[in-house]
C-alpha cells in the first residue's frame, strides 16, 4: 500500500491485471484520464475505470522490473525516447501547469527556509507559469521507480500525476530521479542530455526543475534534502570537468 494509493495484482478473464484503488488527492485526480488519453502508448493500458470509487483496472506490466534497476546512461536514454510518446496534446480536465506553478509559488512564500534557494524557486515559477509554449500532456512524477519493464513494449510508464503544459517541464522529475544517480554531476547530465536529445530549451527546463523540486521539497511535515541539493547544483551553475 502506498500513501495515495491501494495497488493489488488480480485477475480478469484470466489475463494478469493490476487493481488499484486511489485516496481522494489532487495530483491523481485525472490519472485515469491520461491513461485513456496515452491509450497504452508508452503507458500502461487502462482497461476499466470506475469513477464514483475511484477505482481503475490497469494492464500488469510483465515482469514488471523498475527502470532504477539498469545502469543509469541506459535508463535516460529509455526516457528520452518515453518522454515523446507521452506528449499528446492535452486541455480539459487536466490541470494547466501554469496554473500549478502560481500555487506552488503561493505555497512557498510561507516558507521559513532555505530563503535564498526559496525565493529563486518562487520568481523561476512566476516567470516560466505566463510564457510557456504549446501544452501537451505531461506525467509530472516520471521517474526512475515509476516506469517498469513490459512485454508490450520494453517500458511503460505507471502512476501518471497528470497536468498540462509546455514540454520542458517534462524532464524535470527525470533530472533530479535519485535512483538514477544523485550527485551533481549527475543531475547536469541528465539535465544537459534530455534537453539535446529532445530539443528542449535548457534553460527553461532547468528553471522548471528548480521550481518543482523546491516546491516538492516542503511537500509534507518534512523537507525534502535531497531535492534541496538538486535545486542547489542546478543554481550554482554546471560543474567543472
Amino acid at each position: 500500500m502506498s500513501h495515495v494509493s491501494f495497488v493489488a495484482p488480480a485477475v480478469r478473464g484470466g489475463e494478469p491485471v493490476v487493481l488499484k484503488v486511489q485516496w481522494p488527492h489532487a495530483e491523481a485526480a485525472y490519472e485515469a484520464d491520461a491513461l485513456a488519453v496515452w491509450g497504452g502508448d508508452g503507458a500502461v493500458r487502462l482497461l476499466e475505470h470506475d469513477a464514483a470509487s475511484s477505482t481503475l483496472l490497469l494492464e500488469r506490466a510483465v515482469p514488471g522490473t523498475y527502470l532504477s534497476t539498469v545502469d543509469s546512461g541506459t535508463a535516460v536514454g529509455v526516457l528520452a525516447d518515453l518522454l515523446p510518446r507521452l506528449w499528446k496534446p492535452a486541455g480539459v480536465p487536466f490541470d494547466a501547469l501554469g496554473d500549478e506553478a502560481l500555487r506552488w509559488a503561493d505555497g512557498l512564500g510561507a516558507q521559513r527556509h532555505h530563503g535564498t534557494l526559496v525565493d529563486a524557486a518562487v520568481a523561476l515559477l512566476r516567470d516560466l507559469a505566463g510564457t510557456q509554449g504549446e501544452p501537451v500532456l505531461l506525467h509530472q512524477d516520471l521517474h526512475g521507480d515509476n516506469v517498469v519493464r513490459a512485454q508490450r513494449l520494453p517500458w511503460l510508464a505507471i502512476d501518471p500525476k497528470p497536468l498540462s503544459g509546455e514540454r520542458e517541464f517534462g524532464v524535470a522529475p527525470i533530472v533530479r530521479s535519485a535512483e538514477l544517480g544523485h550527485s551533481a554531476r549527475e543531475v547536469w547530465y541528465r539535465l544537459d542530455r534530455l534537453t539535446a536529445e529532445l530539443g528542449l530549451d535548457r534553460e527553461r527546463a532547468r528553471g522548471w526543475t528548480v521550481g518543482q523540486t523546491v516546491a516538492w521539497a516542503f511537500d509534507g511535515d518534512r523537507v525534502g534534502a535531497t531535492h534541496i541539493e538538486v535545486a542547489q547544483w542546478l543554481l550554482g551553475g554546471r560543474p567543472v570537468s
